[in-house]
């Protein structure tokens, strides 16, 4: 009998230490987030000189962290942490699985931050997330035939990396020609310097989209660990309540997770990501004033809908699009499209090179636990 303790109590202390870990890096990979995504909000004002680097990134982070009073207060939930905990059937979730998807994504993510390749942070974390599931279940179902993967929560996600971009692409477009016919008579050199002014308040807006999009992202793991925790190691009974949400009993129960999240995330953003900066900001086209106000507007814009919506999407994608869209308004060869099909196969691949690496770790995982 006392050996059956002990062991349940090992049991219990080491799934503890998992929830511990789980959250530390997942607090690190928001922290990796803001820095790899620090360019999304302030490669065109630092491209087009309206802000110095370190002036960008503090501008950039100050809004991110705001973003959790707009979706605490103004939004009134945390629509997309719910749909990234709940991405995988809850059967198939275990400390083991989120720790192997965490990590994996991390890995991607410096990798592609080295690289200077802006891919995607929400997409590695999902396809992470989804890899270790798929090894936890050894295949894509588990054997009383039950999907691994919530498909309603995980299509969208998938549709949306070529949605984000095509939608961000669109109404940049749109914006820049409505602003250059509203300009057309408007001295250059005052427009430009209008134009100066108003690329802090759409960096601004952006960057309250990118903080609320991606935070939560985090949210959402750290949520499918403390209810998996709560559910199955130290049973609370809040989370069996019938009927009950139980991403929302988690934020209620743990409500520093979400500011500790939007600050992570902050705090990244003022680290800055230089080599992504660049890509950003000249590689793609050549960007002006006018047109970082028309793009980051437009790609505010796509992120707020999409949050409303639930959709986790990436702001990376959203962003390079947007771009896209105000150097066709120029001329179809304005834009480098040598460096946007290579940046699109990044995006393409982010997800299952993802998965394949969150297999790995999560084998890796289970020879020592």
């Amino acid at each position: 009998m006392n050996e059956i303790i002990e062991l349940f109590s090992n049991l219990h202390l080491t799934q503890s230490w998992l929830l511990v870990a789980i959250i530390v890096l997942a607090l690190g990979f928001d922290y990796i987030n803001g820095f790899h995504d620090a360019a999304n909000s302030i490669a065109t004002i630092v491209t087009t000189r309206v802000l110095t680097p370190f002036q960008a990134v503090f501008w950039a982070a100050v809004f991110n962290f705001a973003a959790y009073f707009i979706s605490l207060y103004v939004i009134g939930e945390f629509k997309i942490g719910n749909t990234i905990a709940k991405s995988i059937d809850v059967q198939f979730i275990t400390l083991e699985v989120i720790l192997a998807g965490l990590v994996a994504a991390i890995l991607w993510n410096l990798a592609t931050w080295k690289l200077g390749i802006p891919s995607s942070s929400s997409h590695t974390l999902i396809g992470g997330f989804i890899g270790a599931a798929l090894a936890f279940a050894g295949g894509f179902t588990g054997d009383d035939g039950t999907s691994v993967i919530v498909y309603e929560k995980v299509v969208p996600i998938f549709l949306f990396i070529f949605g984000a971009p095509f939608l961000g692409l669109i109404l940049a477009y749109f914006i820049t020609v409505a602003i250059l016919w509203i300009c057309r008579k408007v001295n250059p050199h005052k427009a430009e310097q209008w134009f100066k002014r108003l690329q802090l308040v759409s960096s601004a807006l952006f960057s309250l989209g990118h903080g609320g999009n991606d935070a939560q992202k985090v949210m959402g793991i750290i949520g499918a660990a403390v209810i998996y925790y709560h559910i199955n190691v130290v049973p609370d009974p809040e989370y069996f309540k019938p009927g009950v949400n139980t991403f929302k009993v988690f934020v209620s129960h743990w409500s520093w997770v979400p500011l500790a999240s939007f600050l992570f995330i902050g705090l990244g953003t003022m680290s800055g990501g230089w080599k992504i900066v660049k890509t950003m900001g000249s590689k793609i086209t050549k960007v002006t004033p006018l047109e970082g106000v028309a793009a980051e507007t437009a790609g505010a814009f796509s992120l707020y809908v999409t949050e409303h919506l639930g959709v986790p999407v990436s702001t990376t994608h959203t962003i390079t699009g947007a771009i896209i869209g105000v150097g066709v308004t120029k001329r179809i060869s304005a834009v480098r499209w040598g460096v946007t099909i290579s940046l699109l196969w990044a995006w393409i691949l982010t997800i299952p090179v993802s998965a394949l690496v969150a297999v790995l770790v999560y084998y890796a995982i289970k020879m020592f636990i």
